[in-house]
């Protein structure tokens, strides 16, 4: 069964930093891009970060200079770190990941991780 493990949210004063971690799992042919995406109250969930096998990176403009996008491919993991946080990064943090499976190599399924709660309060 693939999957993809998030780690790392929590609470954070403003200012502070997090780092995110996403781990797929399971039988896997290829991990293409990877990416974080976050939705919070009464909003539509967004792109925050996006990192292809290419390792060119992009982000939305309101975390540029903030937020560092990384992968491990070896590892089939993702990192998001998240310095000098703001009230308004509060959000769940989605991973999401572009997969080729063994049982069907020229489709690519797109996986999400089941969301972690970062919130930045004083």
């Amino acid at each position: 069964q693939v999957q993809l493990v998030e780690l790392g949210g929590g609470l954070v004063q403003p200012g502070g930093s997090l780092r995110l971690s996403c781990t797929a799992s399971g039988s896997i042919f290829r991990v293409n891009a990877m990416a974080w995406y976050r939705q919070a109250p009464g909003k539509e969930r967004e792109l925050v970060a996006q990192i292809p096998t290419t390792g060119i990176t992009r982000y939305t403009d309101s975390v540029k200079g903030r937020f560092t996008i990384s992968r491990d491919s070896a590892e089939n993991t993702v990192y998001l770190l998240m310095n000098s946080l703001k009230p308004e990064d509060t959000a769940v943090y989605y991973c999401n990941a572009d997969l080729v499976l063994p049982t069907h190599i020229y489709t690519v399924f797109k996986y999400w991780g089941q969301g972690t709660q970062v919130t930045v309060s004083s």
